[in-house]
């Protein structure tokens, strides 16, 4: 097998971790941490930019609304590969799948007469390739994937 190609697999198969307080403060550690896993796939601008959104879209929800501004703690797991990243976001707030949180834009209503709040999560749900959620042991566990642009046929969907 080629080095390249090797340290691509090894790469892949090699998870990174990063847990930070989950405070406003801690977002651009967490930006910083998922921009290198996005270098390390070498995702396109595009693409590393969908990706840090969405992470820090979900990330300031569970600051904001999952711990309120109390204590508590995120887990970022990430894996990169040739064209790919994926990342988990960990926290042990409150039950909260993203999904049922996620509120489409309401055309035709003016910005200030629209509800507030779901909009972030409709946001970061549908600038994802893949996205999956799941309450486990009392850990919230949301799974956001993004593809290089050109590799996935099919358009993102929250």
């Amino acid at each position: 097998m080629a080095d390249s190609v090797r340290d691509t697999v090894e790469l892949a198969r090699t998870p990174a971790e990063l847990e930070v307080p989950a405070t406003m403060g801690a977002l651009g550690a967490i930006a910083a941490f998922v921009l290198r896993l996005a270098g390390r796939a070498d995702l396109d601008k595009r693409a590393a930019y969908r990706i840090r959104l969405a992470v820090d879209e979900l990330a300031t929800n569970i600051v904001m609304h999952g711990y309120r501004g109390g204590d508590g703690r995120i887990t970022v797991r990430g894996r990169s590969g040739p064209g790919r990243v994926q990342i988990a976001l960990v926290d042990t707030a409150p039950a909260f799948d993203p999904v049922e949180g996620c509120l489409p834009p309401a055309p035709g209503v003016p910005p200030e007469r629209r509800r507030i709040g779901g909009l972030g999560i409709h946001l970061a749900l549908t600038s994802v390739d893949e996205f999956s959620y799941v309450r486990r042991d009392g850990r919230n566990i949301s799974m956001l994937t993004v593809k290089a642009e050109g590799t996935d046929p099919c358009p993102p969907r929250p």
